[in-house]
């Protein structure tokens, strides 16, 4: 999983300030097997202001939190505040309508410890005749699984239709059965009047670090060329906007960018879908990445903002950019990412979208591997267990200047000193890293 995902202030009244997550924090979203699916599920409706505007309000929550510790509480209430805000980031310059595709996205919250829920969203019409207002269902959840909870969402929009009082059941059948481990299967059965008992199975896909991922989504919009030179802004830490005007295409491909990083992990600002009230982010001086609509695009410029990249996610191309992403990687292992990408491209009808990310993936994980790869022998280990990486030696172990003048760069970094820490402190060698 991606480590960060679009990430809000629960943790401030401010809204303003992004908290940044606590330094140190790897994966915060933790895949434990058997736990808890879910902590809630809300809707969150459009309500009538008086001065004509609507504004997004939580209609129903379940369960209902009745007996929490006041500290916990106040955690709650601030969790249960910010997500309205992320249901509907798009404004309050609604209508009612008779049509409306539904749509699928996610967020993330930060909590004031720095763990990280996310918010799983499904934006529908709710059943009826004439005009009506989109409502959203939002599952919040501590675990990064998109393609089981877009499966779960399906259901309750299937009961949706039927009546909001078939979803409780089955949300309830879900927050009593166990969180499978990586390829198991969990049961569920749900009653659905008119046709009786159905068994749902929910599967989690064997690689646990790719179940938030579609990187499909990335490919269809944009070149391996410019996937390039987004990664390459990434793995500096430099600051990103994507633009496009679906929640969905905003919240897929900055996880799938995210993604790309992996091992490491983006441990900075992490907003896929910005709210309107939030578009100041693209002020911050420190490293973020972003999606914002397509419509903002203006006000966005305007901004007093510090050097990024931009991207435009609807038309494939970058709108403004640094001018040296050409030159930050390697130009060897940069031709040779761009063949293994352009070869993932050509086959694209051929591939499942779990075999798209095995390929994208091992060809990041394989950059990383040749030009990081031998970090473990670098670490200097005392008597009493403790790790120290040796810095100069590493780098200088670089027989390629090329090589060895990005990985100076990359030693820099918030995520490469966050991946080394974990590293000082376990003697067992890490996998695949």
């Amino acid at each position: 999983a991606t480590g960060g995902k679009e990430e809000a202030s629960a943790a401030e009244n401010n809204p303003s300030r992004v908290p940044q997550g606590k330094p140190g924090e790897r994966h915060s979203v933790l895949y434990c097997a058997g736990q808890f699916f879910f902590e809630y599920l809300v809707v969150v409706s459009l309500k009538k202001m008086s001065d004509g505007h609507y504004e997004p309000k939580i209609t129903y929550q379940f369960p209902k939190r009745e007996n929490l510790l006041k500290g916990q509480k106040e955690e709650e209430e601030r969790l249960l505040q910010a997500i309205p805000l992320f249901c509907f980031p798009d404004g309050n310059n609604w209508a009612p309508v008779t049509e409306f595709t539904s749509e699928t996205f996610s967020f993330v919250l930060t909590n004031v410890d720095g763990s990280r829920k996310i918010g799983y969203c499904r934006r529908l019409l709710p059943s009826g005749r004439g005009v009506r207002l989109p409502e959203v269902f939002c599952i919040i959840s501590c675990l990064g699984c998109f393609g089981l909870f877009s499966k779960i969402l399906d259901e309750v929009e299937k009961r949706r239709q039927i009546s909001m009082a078939v979803i409780y059941p089955f949300m309830q059948g879900l927050r009593e059965s166990p969180f499978p481990a990586p390829g198991k299967t969990v049961t569920i059965k749900s009653f659905i009047p008119e046709s009786g008992t159905e068994l749902i199975e929910l599967t989690r896909p064997v690689d646990a670090h790719l179940e938030h991922v579609e990187f499909q989504a990335l490919l269809q919009r944009l070149s391996p060329h410019l996937i390039l030179h987004i990664f390459a802004s990434a793995v500096l830490e430099r600051r990103l906007i994507f633009l496009a005007e679906e929640l969905s295409v905003l919240s897929q491909c900055i996880h799938a960018v995210a993604a790309l990083l992996y091992p490491f992990t983006w441990a900075h600002t992490y907003i896929p879908v910005v709210p309107e009230c939030l578009l100041d982010t693209v002020c911050c001086p420190t490293p973020f990445m972003v999606g914002i609509q397509m419509r903002h695009l203006e006000r966005v410029l305007d901004q007093p903002m510090e050097e990024a990249l931009i991207v435009d996610l609807c038309e494939g191309k970058i709108l403004r950019a640094v001018g040296d992403e050409e030159e930050i990687l390697p130009i060897k292992l940069q031709n040779e990412m761009l063949t293994s990408l352009n070869r993932h491209n050509n086959n694209n009808n051929v591939h499942t979208s779990e075999q798209v990310n095995a390929l994208v993936s091992e060809a990041f994980v394989q950059f990383f591997v040749r030009m990081v790869g031998h970090y473990a022998s670098h670490i200097k280990w005392s008597k009493n267990g403790s790790g120290t990486f040796q810095e100069r030696a590493f780098c200088k172990a670089i027989t390629s200047k090329t090589n060895r003048k990005f990985v100076k760069k990359f030693v820099k970094t918030n995520m490469f000193s966050l991946f080394i820490e974990e590293a000082e402190k376990s003697r067992i060698p890490q996998e695949g890293k």
